[in-house]
């Protein structure tokens, strides 16, 4: 069983997302924030259970796609680290992905 933990990168891209979904709805960022802890938590059984980025096609940097948006981690030893939520319709961010730590 993995460790699944989030980057402050990734935590501060949920708390952009939850805040830009609240000014219209302010209960679906909740919800939105909910959705997201909730997938990347199986991560801990099934580490391998997302797509690869297809950007970047390297075995071990994945994704859950929820939404809009891209759940991007990367997987390691005995971790599984959430580096990035990016939304499905901007280019991605190398630099997050290669920079989270």
């Amino acid at each position: 069983m993995a460790e699944v933990k989030w980057t402050l990168q990734a935590l501060d891209d949920l708390e952009a997302i939850c805040l830009f979904i609240a000014r219209d709805a302010p209960q679906i960022g909740a919800v939105f924030a909910d959705r997201a802890f909730r997938a990347t938590d199986r991560l801990a059984d099934y580490p391998r259970s997302g797509r690869i980025v297809p950007e970047l096609d390297i075995e071990n940097i994945r994704e859950i796609i929820l939404g809009n948006y891209r759940l991007i981690y990367r997987i390691r030893e005995d971790q599984v680290q959430v580096v990035t939520v990016h939304h499905g319709a901007r280019l991605l961010d190398i630099g997050k992905i290669e920079g989270g730590a």
